[in-house]
This record gives structure tokens, C-alpha cells and sequence, in this order.
């Protein structure tokens, strides 16, 4: 029975999570960032605006495992505005979102303000000036991922989402990872919902 390989990236803003282009879209695409073995999958998405923690496999079945409920996702959010109590406290109970032209409640989820801003990469792109009002940044921690789910909560709540970095899936963490950097990890490294 061949070995799999599973390797955690940092996935630069701008890039899609997959390998394969789509025909008449020029898009940067994983493959770019690393020579992967070509039966390589990522496990969940970051969408193209996000960035951080991505895990590959080619074990479709660890793929599963990870992106079980049982796993917990948690994102570094910058919004525009001051947050405030009550909308923190509206993102931890569930709020209504559309999912697939249905509105949809989500699961509780533990969401909190961060004391200080992240030490995190420069993004390739320039958010905005901050001479624009003033930003707060936020932790989310989901244990469901459904399409551009949090910035759908934040803009529910009144606080639209200028920068999101999946910080940890489970017990892994980015680090000190740079935007682009890939390492090679052990099924042991993986998360396990068991």
C-alpha cells in the first residue's frame, strides 16, 4: 500500500485553493507555490480573497476526517468598524446567512475581539487606509465551513470583513508561517476527531 503524503501552506491572498485551472480563467493556483505529487488535494477551501492555514493530503479519506464538525477552524477576522458587544455576542449564538439561495442559521460558534492586532504577513494587497475609520480584529472559531461563511456573518452584524486568515485547524497551528510557504507534515500532525 503506497505512503501518502499531507503538507500544511499558508495560502497567499489571491490564489485558489485548487491544482487545476478552469478553462478561460487565469487565476494563481496552489500548484504554484510547491511541487506536489499529482494525486494532491486540498482538505476544505479558503476562498480567493482569504489566506493562512490550508492542508493537502492525498489520502481522500483523511480529507474527510478533517473537515468533520469534530475539528474546529479558527480564523484571525478584520472588520471595518469598532465591534461591539452585541454583535459579538449575535456571531456566538448563530446568525442568518444565505447558503445556496436558502437562508441558513449557524451553529454557535466562540468569537471574541483580540486585545492587539495579529503578527501576521503583509498581504499582497493594501486593505485600505486606515485614515478610512478605524478596523477591529476579531478571533472566530467555526466548526462548519459553509461558503464565504464568515464574511457573511460579519456583514450580517453590521461589520463587513476586510481581511480573513485561517489561523489553526484543530491542533494545527500556522506558526510563524510566511504567505506562500509550504511544509511537509506526518499523519501524526493531522488533526483527529476521533
Amino acid at each position: 500500500m503506497p505512503s501518502h503524503q499531507h503538507f500544511k501552506i499558508f495560502k497567499p491572498f489571491g490564489f485558489l485553493s485548487q491544482f487545476v485551472q478552469e478553462p478561460r480563467k487565469k487565476k494563481h493556483l496552489l500548484r504554484e507555490l510547491h511541487d506536489f505529487p499529482d494525486n494532491i488535494m486540498a482538505i476544505g477551501r479558503l476562498d480567493h480573497d482569504s489566506e493562512g492555514l490550508l492542508l493537502l493530503t492525498t489520502d481522500g479519506m483523511m480529507s474527510y476526517q478533517v473537515r468533520n464538525k469534530n475539528i474546529e477552524k479558527e480564523y484571525y477576522v478584520q472588520v471595518d468598524g469598532e465591534i461591539n458587544q452585541q454583535a459579538l455576542s449575535t456571531l456566538q449564538n448563530g446568525v442568518e446567512i444565505t447558503v445556496n439561495g436558502e437562508q441558513y442559521l449557524t451553529l454557535p460558534c466562540k468569537s471574541f475581539e483580540l486585545d492587539d492586532e495579529p503578527k501576521l504577513p503583509m498581504r499582497g494587497r493594501k486593505i485600505r487606509d486606515p485614515r478610512h475609520g478605524p478596523t477591529s480584529w476579531l478571533s472566530i472559531t467555526l466548526s462548519e465551513g459553509k461558503n464565504r461563511q464568515i464574511r457573511k456573518m460579519t456583514a450580517t452584524v453590521g461589520f463587513p470583513t476586510l481581511r480573513l486568515v485561517r489561523v489553526r485547524i484543530g491542533d494545527v497551528h500556522i506558526d510563524n508561517m510566511q504567505a506562500g510557504d509550504v511544509v511537509e507534515i506526518s499523519l501524526d500532525d493531522l488533526p483527529n476527531n476521533q
